[in-house]
């Protein structure tokens, strides 16, 4: 795949259009580097010049943050930070809402400031300005609900982006119940994620997996690798694999297109 690293480009002397930053789950989860690499396809096929930090790429900080260790967030948030701005990066996209959180709002307080878009912006963007199009392809007429990640819906208000492009693929958006500023968690959020969850009567990624099952979805649609391990979990543990995929919206562009 064609993924020049900003080491690469400063060599030659070029500045790219935008950073991608790949996040840890994009890196190193076998089930997230899919949809990492769904986006750098669709990113090649818009001729967009992006470059991404490969090795010197560490952790954006936000678990460390959420479960409240801010010592070791403002240490690797520092070190973030002073790679970006060696770099001289102005745009950075993330296919990761809690990467894409943190570099925007917690990162300009530590001197790293940046414009951040989360890649269903970025996506929607290239579509208005025409240098990407997006076909049904294989799911025209297929039942999409799209499950609103917090650090994308809630935290920074980013609610159309991904429905405009789930649209786009002449699909029937569903919205569940609980959607948009009354979204539900999916239980990965504040570090959850790395932790079994406390004794109780119910996960919470079940509750939110019997929400999408409501609305009887050929698939569900996430915006964020958390999300869609959480989700991909519920479908499992409620015996609906067979019925039900769980796909990020890169993806579905991605392979409506075949690319």
């Amino acid at each position: 795949m064609n993924v020049p690293t900003m080491a690469e480009m400063m060599a030659q002397g070029k500045q790219p259009e935008v950073l991608f930053w790949v996040g840890c789950a994009g890196s190193f989860d076998d089930r997230a580097k899919k949809i990492t690499k769904a986006f750098i396809k669709i990113l090649n096929k818009a001729n967009v010049e992006f470059a991404v930090l490969g090795t010197e790429e560490s952790c954006s900080g936000d678990p460390a943050k959420r479960a409240g260790n801010e010592f070791l967030f403002q240490m690797q948030a520092m070190t973030n930070i002073e790679i970006l701005n060696a770099y001289e990066i102005k745009k950075i996209v993330t296919a990761c809402p809690h990467c894409f959180n943190t570099i925007k709002n917690e990162y300009p307080q530590l001197g790293g400031v940046y414009e951040v878009v989360h890649h269903t912006e970025l996506l929607k963007s290239l579509l208005d300005d025409g240098r990407l199009t997006i076909e049904g392809g294989k799911f025209k007429g297929k039942k999409i609900t799209f499950h609103d990640p917090c650090y994308l819906g809630r935290a920074n208000d980013v609610y159309e982006a991904p429905r405009d492009l789930i649209q786009k693929l002449d699909v029937e958006l569903v919205e569940m119940k609980r959607c948009k500023t009354n979204g539900l968690c999916c239980g990965a959020g504040g570090a959850q994620m790395f932790k079994e969850p406390e004794k109780g009567t119910k996960d919470i990624n079940i509750e939110r997996t019997e929400d999408a099952i409501e609305v009887n979805p050929d698939i569900i649609a996430t915006g964020c690798p958390f999300c869609n391990t959480m989700m991909t979990d519920g479908v499992k543990v409620t015996n609906k694999e067979a019925e039900i995929e769980v796909l990020d919206i890169a993806e579905l562009i991605a392979n409506a297109e075949d690319l």
